[in-house]
Order: C-alpha cells, then structure tokens, then sequence
C-alpha cells in the first residue's frame, strides 16, 4: 500500500493542476446540486419492529386521510390575572382564533375548539387550541407557519399570554456562531503547530472543500434519499474534524521530508507514502464505525452514518490527492525559515528533547503510577454512566425563552405534566367477536392504572374494526412514571387479547421515544462487538501483535464510558448545567450514547494509528521497546496533540446549537476525544507498553502467516526506493508518521 500511495503523491504533485482543477469542479458540481435540489422535508421517523411503529401503520391503514403522521401546534392561552378564560369576552377573542386558524392554510386538517373539545383548565386560567396538519412539519410552508404565528400575536392583543407548542414551528437547528469560533481556534492551533500561516491554511482549506462537497451532496440528496435535518449538521461536525486533521498529518511529514532535504516531489510521495497509509486505515475504522449504526435497524440512523461515513471518505481521498498538490503550488513556504531552522535542530543528536520526548521518559519511569491515575480517574468520572436515565427530547428541553418551551410549561401548570405527552392507545377489534365489549373493557383497565390523569371515550374508525382512545399520563412525557404507565397498559392489553381477540397497541411521541430508547439499549451491545471486532482485526493487520489492539479496544471503552458519565452529570444532573447553555435536565438523547460510540470508536482510533505507528516501526528497525515508545512520542505527540485539540474545538463550537440534540452530541463527542487522546493514547497507551514490553508485539506464528502485510509502515517502500539516503537525513526516518 505504502509504495501505492507514495505514486499517487508524486502524481498528484506532479500534476497537480488537473487534481485541483477536479476537486474544484466537483465542489462547483456538488453546489450546483444542493442549490437547485427540491427543499428536503424532515426524515421519516419509523421505528421498524417496535408496538408503537406497529400501531401507527395501523392508524395509516384504518384511519385513511386522517394525517396520522402530519405536524400539530397547540395554541395556549392564558388569561389575565383574575381573569378566566371562559369570560365572554376571552372566550370569543378564542373563536375568533378558531376561526382565523381554519380558514390560515389549505395544509390545516382540523382546528378544535377547546370549548367544546374540553380543553379549558378547571380553574378557567388555560385553555388550548389542537391544530393538526395535512402535511409534517418540514413539509409545511411558511405562509403556513406565519399563519399560525400570526393568530397567537392577534390573541395577545385581548392580554390575554398567548403562547404556542407542538412541531408545526420545528425548523432547521441553529448552530449560532460558536462553530466559525471552533474552526477559529483549529486555525490558532496549525499556526503554532507549524509556524506558518500556509502549513496551518491548506488542512483548513482542504477540509472546508471536503464538507462543502459532502454536505451539498447530502444536500441535494436529502429528498430523494429522505435524509432529516441533522443529517448535513453531524456529517459537517465529523467532516470538518477528520478533514484537518488527516491534511494536518500529511503536511506535517512533508515539512519533515523537506526538513531531510528531499526534493518537494520527493518528499510529497513520501509524505503520502508513509502518513498516507495511517490516514487510509484510520479514516477505515471511522468509516466501519458510522455504517456500523445500520445494524440498529433504525433507517434515520443509518443514514446519519452513510451520510458522515462518505465525508469521512471524501477526506481520505482529499488528504491523499489534493493536500500533495496544494503542496505543490506552496512549495517551500510550507516551511517557515523558523521552523525548518527548528526541524534542523531536532534531528541533531544533540537536540534538546522535546515535550513529548520527555512525557515519553516520564512515563518509562513510572508507568505502574501513571495507569493507575489514569484508570482511576477515568473511572471516577464514569461513575454517573450508571445513572443513566435515556428518552427523547421534547419542548420541555427548549431554551425557557422560546414559545414552545412557555406553552410546555402553561400547559403543565394548567393541566399537568401529562398533557404535554398524551398517548394514543390504538385496540383492533378486526378478530374480536364484540369489538365494542373489547374497547369497553380496555378503557376500564386504562382508567384503573396508577399513573393515569384523563381517559377520553374511544373513537371508531367508520369500518368499526379500530378504536382510538386518549389517554393522559399524570407525568411528564420523558419521566419513568409514564414510561411505567405505557408498559402498564401494555401489559394489561396481553391479557385482553387473549380474552376477547382484540388487540391493544401503544404508540404516540412518548410511546415512541420509549420504543427507540428501548430499541438503542438492546442494539448497543451487538453493535460494540461488530465494530470492536472488526477494528480488533483492522488494527491487528496494522500493527501485527494481538495485545496492541487489545489495549486499543479496552482503552476506548474506558474514555467513552468516562465521557458518558460527564454527559450525565452535565445534561441529566445539571452540574455545570449553565456553563453549557443546559437550562432544563432531563433524559439523556436515547441515540446519543451509541452514536457517540461509534463516531468516538473511529476518531479514537485516528490517534491510535499515528502514534503507534511509528513506536512498531521503531522496534521492527532495532530499537527496544522503551525506546521505541520515546521515538514515538519524539515524532508524534506534537501532531497527535494538535490533532486533538482541532477535534475538541471543532466539536465543542456545536454546543452552542439551540438544537438539545446538537448540543449533547458536540459535548459527548468533545469530552471523549479529551479523554482519548490526552488520559488513553497519551498516558494509558505508553504505560501499558512499557509494562508489557516486547510482549506487546507478540503475534502467533500461524497468524502472522495468514494476515495480509499492508506494509502501513512503508518496509517496501523502504525497499523499492534506490535514491539512498537523503541529504541532511537517513534512510532511518522515512517511515515516521
């Protein structure tokens, strides 16, 4: 691979004109695409093989044209203080909205009123109107949403608090611009890390080219292929930071090869020869982790990770054929006089030893200390993992100052918590003898559950073989008290079915998010032993041990449950709730922990792979294993270092998103790359190997002789080249990464 990958770099040197040329048309052609695409509607949420999914494709079929699936708003009013809302003169200001709301869109399905729909608080203080839609929310134009919000301000004008909820207002997640600062500070990092203002721009400018033509793919795909929101908003996060930093190790061995005094096309072949194939089979394990997701058999997930997992491949390729010819046209300005003063100075030997040189000796000497720190504080930190609490957001997670979160808030004290997540209770009587007997008889149980606030009468459908029936939790939708009612009713619909042949079925939001919450928990466990697996073998071909991988896996899951447990004490907890711009604690994002497993697996093993890279190759050439571990961090702990914090920051710039789910994500996947990079691969990782010594590159014979030899660490490239040794440096340090 390596002797592969070092033609390909002198190619696109060598022609680097048509390479540029070609990643600029495809950009012009990705942008074309996404700016003349159909607008996307919201992803279709199905949940396949779960009783909610199943209850709601029997609404699809027995209530036909009853938009089960369209977009709904709740429009809360409330009244003046001393005031009630069933006043004459607010009870016909609430009309006259009725009214107004029916006749605001064709898109409006019905409009009820909340006099004679019972939706009047019993202190007379509250009162709602229920709009639904014929259409999802992202389907809805915004004549449609202006229509809505236009009959809430009417209705201020009477003093009446008019404050509106549900999804019909749900829009595009707004990520602020806490991310142009994220991308900010990677720009901050490459110019110390590499002393000029070109080295740091080309990673930026490479990985800005990389999204752009990922997510307007996403983008103009996003109809066709049914792709959410959030979709374009994850791939750019994961694009942006493997982006800069595949380019950042490309540039960075270049810097080296020149600093050796190779030629530029040389040294770009080599370049890419050598930190290339890291960056190959690093960007592997993060492409295995996001296609990995599908096996949660939830197609909003696995299209999340299609979609980020081809811009992972799209940087790959970008850090193979574009960084080298951008190298091209910098030439030797890629090198500050400073800096490549300062590379000379390294490869003296007697250079003073660098941070990492003298990390690397610190930990040889006391290796038993630093795991146990390590393990011990990672641990600690896991400790609220154990309380984990998972669910789906809900209007109640909004910022307090938005009019979905008041209307959540006007309608829990109106009404209660419960009103806020009704669920939606679906009895098919098509195999009972009296279906109506049967519907009677679940209605009774509802009513006699612990838990419950409001039962509504059942409705029929006009063939009479499906009833629906309302009914409201005393608690909050994402609490455990009405996840315990859902199981209830559940519980109580078995023993019906086997009586009288009707069968009872759950489903609505709440009843859904349970689902998917339940559905994530039993897919976690599958999906770690299918990635772990299969990275395990990718990374036993990479380094040819057993126990290397092994200490890769292991380590991995220690900072991903230290992150889960941060998560915890942030978002559910509320420690340092405010610092993150957490105004309302709750269940952590049901998708949130298996997600982040699975993006973390990928970038963590990035790290991974470029610095143990270089510690094997120095061993394979000689060197003993404590020495090996010093070379390694010698050559690569700067850029490892620097790699992370671009990660971190790019990360962290999406916790400023007024999106809960963006929000959680950016943190969760922020901490874990700080765990991982900084407590794993720099403390954790070099510990380890000075305990197990030359063990750690034990591999079976038998093995050795069946795993491919990818030559990650360029031997055969080694062996291919006959330019003998540079000027200013040896044959020995070609293959750093």
């Amino acid at each position: 691979m390596a002797t592969f990958l070092y033609k390909l770099g002198r190619l696109a040197f060598r022609r680097r004109r048509y390479v540029a040329l070609i990643w600029v048309a495809l950009l012009a052609l990705a942008g074309f695409g996404a700016s003349s695409a159909a607008t996307a509607t919201s992803s279709s949420f199905s949940i396949p093989g779960t009783e909610a999914q199943k209850a709601f494709d029997l609404l699809e079929e027995r209530f036909p044209g009853a938009s089960a699936d369209g977009a709904t708003a709740r429009v809360v009013f409330g009244a003046p203080d001393g005031e009630k809302v069933t006043t004459a003169a607010n009870k016909a200001e609430i009309q006259d909205i009725v009214k107004e709301l029916q006749s605001g869109s064709d898109q409006i399905a019905s409009v009820a009123d909340p006099f004679a729909a019972k939706a009047v608080s019993q202190d007379g203080s509250t009162a709602y109107i229920s709009v639904s839609y014929k259409v999802n929310s992202m389907e809805l134009t915004d004549a449609t949403r202006e229509a809505l919000e236009d009959a809430g301000h009417d209705a201020q004008d009477s003093g009446m608090k008019v404050e509106i909820g549900g999804d019909a207002l749900q829009v595009m997640p707004e990520t602020g611009a806490t991310e142009i600062i994220g991308v900010a500070i990677a720009a901050v990092v490459l110019v110390i890390t590499f002393g000029s203002l070109i080295a740091a721009g080309l990673p930026l400018l490479t990985a800005l080219i990389g999204v752009g033509i990922g997510v307007s793919t996403i983008t103009a795909l996003a109809n066709v292929l049914d792709l959410g929101s959030t979709t374009s908003t994850l791939a750019m996060m994961i694009g942006l930071a493997v982006g800069i930093d595949y380019a950042l190790f490309i540039v960075s061995r270049y810097r080296a090869e020149l600093a050796e005094g190779r030629e530029r096309e040389e040294a770009a072949g080599r370049a890419v020869g050598t930190a290339g194939s890291a960056v190959v089979f690093a960007g592997l394990t993060v492409v295995i982790a996001l296609v990995g997701l599908a096996v949660v058999n939830i197609p909003m997930l696995s299209k999340m990770g299609f979609a980020a997992a081809g811009t992972v491949a799209i940087a790959v390729l970008i850090a193979l054929t574009l960084v080298p010819a951008l190298l091209g046209f910098a030439g030797k300005r890629v090198m500050g006089r400073r800096a490549r003063k300062a590379a000379e100075a390294e490869n003296r030997p007697e250079a003073k030893p660098n941070m990492g040189t003298r990390w690397a000796r610190f930990v040889l000497r006391r290796p038993v200390w630093v795991l146990l720190v390590g393990v011990l504080g990672l641990g600690a930190i896991a400790v609220p993992a154990a309380s984990l609490e998972m669910g789906l957001p809900d209007d109640g997670a909004q910022p307090k100052s938005t009019t979905q979160r008041q209307a959540y808030d006007m309608l829990s004290d109106g009404f209660g918590p419960g009103f806020n997540g009704p669920l939606m209770v679906v009895v098919d009587t098509a195999n009972s003898s009296d279906g109506k007997a049967a519907v009677s008889r679940v209605s009774d149980e509802i009513e006699g559950t612990g838990g419950v606030a409001a039962v509504t009468p059942a409705t029929f459908n006009k063939a009479g073989d499906t009833a629906t029936i309302t009914v409201i939790p005393k608690d909050r939708p994402s609490s455990v008290e009405t996840e315990n009612v859902v199981h209830a009713i559940r519980d109580a619909g078995a023993g019906i079915k086997d009586e009288t042949g009707a069968e009872v079925l759950v489903t609505g939001a709440t009843a859904m998010n349970i689902d998917f919450s339940q559905k994530m928990n039993d897919a976690l466990l599958p999906y770690l032993a299918l990635v772990v697996g299969l990275a395990f073998l990718l990374l036993m071909v990479v380094f040819r041990s057993v126990l290397v991988p092994l200490k890769a896996a292991l380590g991995f899951l220690l900072s991903v449950v230290a992150a889960l447990g941060a998560v915890v004490a942030v978002f559910q907890w509320g420690w340092l709730g405010s610092l993150f711009g957490v105004e309302q604690t709750g269940p952590i994002m049901s998708m949130m922990p298996i997600f982040m497993v699975g993006v973390v697996f990928g970038l963590a093993m990035d790290y991974e792979v470029f610095l143990v890279t270089r510690m094997r190759e120095a061993h394979v050439h000689g060197e003993t294993p404590g020495q090996a571990i010093v070379t390694g961090f010698k050559h690569g702990a700067r850029v490892v270092t620097a790699a992370a914090v671009i990660m971190m920051a790019v990360f962290a710039g999406f916790i400023g998103s007024s999106e809960q789910m963006i929000k959680m994500i950016g943190f969760s996947l922020a901490i874990a790359v700080f765990f991982d990079a900084f407590v794993v691969r720099m403390a954790i990782v070099p510990a380890v190997l000075a305990l197990l010594g030359r063990r750690a590159w034990w591999l079976p014979r038998w093995l050795d002789r069946i795993l491919p030899n990818v030559d990650v660490e360029g031997e055969g490239l080694r062996k291919d080249l006959s330019d003998g040794p540079a000027e200013g440096g040896g044959e020995r340090e070609l293959v750093r990464v």
